[in-house]
């Protein structure tokens, strides 16, 4: 089996309060992406979600433990890795067009005029804004402007991208058809994705694997929940499927629940190295996170329907 994309060994982040005091967000995080997978990492505020996706990005440094991207230690920010923010970050005295070619030409110094302009067309044709190339980001929606925000995040062909939470601030119809988008996208380019969400129901329908994060201070990763639903949903017929309530029922449940009793109760057999691997849905847990590549077709078990919505 190939090495994985990024590999997350023992991370942690601490702060020093203003009397000395040390506070730790989080602390022992280990957790392997694969090329070509959709992770979201889920937990509550405060246990250093964000923090982890900035460590992965470079943007700033762990206070312990290492990260590795393609077999290399993350020691800064890199274009092999593009960011992909809550706010659409466009730069607003350019257009659509100049905005993307503005990450373009940093990847590629070296391209001419007409190749830019081609290579922009292209990612503005694959996030269905053809047409609008020469507006403002005044001038588009919210919806919009983070469509240009994925275009120009894919334009500079990163190995991984990372999101922080890009469909929040929308509207719920907006947002719908923008992870629409998502899943098509990466789909057609196997884009590898690393991306943080409190949306039960987003998680589920991008996921391949879904990683769950304990309260802070001091969170770990509690369980990595793989999706057993085929990839190939849509938001329309993701409910349909056989395992959608089991796999929903287990992560309200934590969200609810267990997040906050597992630093009380934590189980013995709990190894952070080797966070359980967890197939609701199908009769069995899964020893290791490599274990989670091939998933066999089970008999579902009975779904129970839950009224809250996270």
């Amino acid at each position: 089996m190939s090495d994985p994309l990024i590999r997350i060994e023992g991370i942690a982040k601490r702060f020093a309060g203003r009397d000395g005091a040390v506070s730790t967000v989080f602390e022992d995080v280990h957790l392997s992406v694969e090329q070509g997978e959709f992770v979201c990492l889920i937990g509550h505020s405060g246990c250093g979600k964000t923090t982890i996706l900035n460590i992965l990005a470079g943007l700033e440094p762990a206070s312990g433990g290492y990260v590795f991207a393609g077999g290399r230690e993350i020691r800064g920010p890199s274009l092999d890795r593009a960011v992909i923010f809550q706010s659409h970050a466009l730069m607003p005295w350019l257009t659509v067009a100049g905005n993307i070619a503005f990450a373009v030409t940093s990847r590629w110094p070296e391209w001419d005029r007409s190749r830019v302009r081609e290579h922009c067309q292209q990612y503005i044709d694959l996030v269905n804004l053809t047409g609008a190339e020469k507006k403002r980001p005044a001038e588009l929606s919210g919806g919009m402007k983070q469509r240009v925000g994925i275009a120009r995040a894919l334009a500079i062909q990163p190995r991984m991208l990372l999101m922080d939470e890009p469909f929040s601030a929308l509207d719920a119809l907006t947002r719908g058809m923008l992870q629409e988008e998502a899943l098509r996208i990466c789909a057609e380019t196997r884009q590898t994705v690393f991306m943080i969400t409190h949306d039960v129901d987003e998680a589920i329908l991008l996921a391949d694997k879904i990683v769950l994060m304990t309260n802070g201070p001091g969170a770990r990763i509690a369980e990595i929940v793989v999706n057993t639903l085929p990839r190939d949903r849509s938001r329309h017929s993701v409910h349909k499927e056989p395992h959608y309530y089991p796999i929903r029922n287990h992560l309200v449940d934590f969200l609810v629940t267990r997040s906050r009793q597992f630093n009380e109760a934590r189980p013995a057999s709990y190894d952070p190295k080797h966070p359980p691997v967890v197939t609701p849905g199908l009769s069995e847990t899964l020893p290791a996170p490599a274990a989670a590549a091939s998933i066999p077709a089970r008999p579902a078990e009975k779904a129970v329907v839950v009224s809250l919505r996270h």
